[in-house]
């Protein structure tokens, strides 16, 4: 009885969030892109009053710049100190 129910409750899970999945990953995709341009804001040359904060976490984001600045539109790193391409 208690399989039934979960799987019960399983499928009313997925039935109610089918729709908006795609969504999400669309909302969690911008957001992603907002925060590579703020942490990469001051080496584009954008003024960033949080650069001091934002420094530390450039190292992270590396991993992910090719595939940023590919959606953003741009066929080349636009930094001169990441070469990724």
């Amino acid at each position: 009885m208690l399989d039934k129910l979960k799987a019960l409750a399983a499928g009313l899970n997925e039935y109610y969030q089918a729709p908006y999945r795609a969504s999400f990953a669309k909302a969690q995709q911008q957001e992603d892109d907002l925060f590579m341009m703020l942490v990469a804001s001051e080496a584009l040359g954008i003024p960033n009053p949080a650069s001091y904060y934002t420094l530390e976490l450039l190292p992270l984001v590396y991993e992910d710049f090719h595939a940023w600045h590919t959606r953003m539109g741009m066929d080349k790193s636009p930094l001169e100190n990441i070469q990724c391409c």
